[in-house]
């Protein structure tokens, strides 16, 4: 198994010409009769040794984690301790400099990153606490939002620094989930107070203002996804790797706001919420198509079916609401894979050239030619 950063390896060290890279992807392509940009390649596994280095990583993490959690300062009863988050990122770190960057392992590499953001912001989040004071940070929402905001800010610098170190393309969107995390908890600290104190109108107005901040950090994070794709648009490099992550990131924080503050989550929905869902649903499709990426179909999936369920169940098909709903949804998302490229060509050609000209190629073979 290969991924385009593979390529782009081996060109860079003279294993293959730019030349017979661009005819390898073509041979790819044509025998998958697809183009492969169309396939959202990204590396998760090399092989099985992944899944055991993977497994043994994730064991050795618990076992520090488990060993740092039994060492003082810890927060009030059996809250985390300090050394626990400390002890995971300095072994993330130390076993990355070898399974990233000599061995070059997909999946271990995406573990140990993930591994070594979270260590950092647990440790940090413990020591920001604690120098407050936990009875101060334990009755002031406020200090909550601000220890997190803290805590946020120096795991986006530890993102950055790993990424300056070992270049894995999950990076960049820890670093990003990070910031995101940050700017919340910074309008938080402004809103928040004693959580006993506050009100429902006062809750409800504070997780709106959340759910909209969200809203916009996730089409922030978006067109940040979209200017990696859009240095990259035949996905031939590291950052089409960097992108993918980004866009699974900005997903949620898109599709989640709106449906939530159309009450989606709040366990009832009439015919017109639900039809708009699925108009929304449709309009995500073609953005979707439009930018070659499939994470906005896959993050409001849940929220079609059930808003899709819904409808059966309000024009009487209530026991087979959810046979007719995953009937539904499963047969139009195949069917949509199945002439993926065709509904692509068909939603990219009437756009402006300069909107095209950002987007990811159509026919690789066509521009390689």
């Amino acid at each position: 198994m290969y991924s385009e950063s593979d390529l782009e390896a081996a060109v860079a060290g003279g294993a293959l010409t730019p030349q017979q890279a661009d005819a390898f992807r073509n041979f790819i392509a044509a025998g998958r009769q697809t183009p492969v940009v169309d396939e959202e390649s990204f590396r998760l596994l090399t092989g099985f040794n992944d899944i055991f280095v993977g497994i043994a990583t994730a064991i050795l993490l618990v076992a520090v984690a488990w060993i740092g959690q039994s060492l003082p300062p810890q927060l009030e009863g059996d809250g985390p301790s300090l050394f626990a988050g400390l002890f995971v990122a300095a072994t993330a770190w130390g076993l990355a400099e070898f399974f990233t960057l000599k061995r070059r392992m997909a999946l271990p590499s995406i573990l140990l990153l993930l591994a070594f953001v979270g260590g950092v912001f647990a440790s940090i989040a413990v020591a920001a606490a604690t120098a407050l004071g936990e009875d101060y940070v334990n009755d002031n929402g406020q200090a909550v939002a601000l220890v997190l905001a803290f805590a946020a800010a120096v795991a986006a610098g530890g993102a950055y620094a790993h990424w300056r170190r070992f270049r894995v393309p999950i990076t960049i969107a820890a670093g990003t989930a990070a910031l995101v995390g940050l700017v919340l908890a910074l309008i938080a600290s402004t809103l928040a107070g004693d959580p006993d104190m506050m009100t429902p109108a006062q809750q409800q107005t504070l997780e709106n203002v959340l759910l909209g901040a969200a809203l916009v950090l996730g089409i922030g994070t978006f067109l940040f996804a979209m200017w990696w794709d859009g240095a990259d648009p035949k996905r031939e490099t590291r950052r089409s790797d960097v992108a993918f992550w980004l866009h699974l990131l900005a997903a949620p924080l898109i599709v989640h706001p709106i449906f939530t503050l159309l009450g989606l989550t709040e366990g009832v929905v009439s015919t017109l919420g639900a039809v708009t869902v699925i108009l929304l649903y449709v309009a995500l499709g073609l953005v979707a198509l439009a930018i070659d990426r499939r994470a906005l179909l896959v993050s409001a999936l849940a929220y079609v079916l059930y808003a899709l369920n819904s409808l059966f169940e309000t024009y009487g098909a209530v026991e087979l609401s959810v046979a007719f709903t995953a009937l539904v949804i499963g047969s139009a998302l195949l069917l949509l894979s199945a002439f993926w490229t065709g509904a692509r060509r068909a939603v990219v050609k009437p756009l402006p050239d300069g909107l095209r000209a950002r987007l990811p190629v159509l026919d690789r073979t066509a521009i390689a030619a």
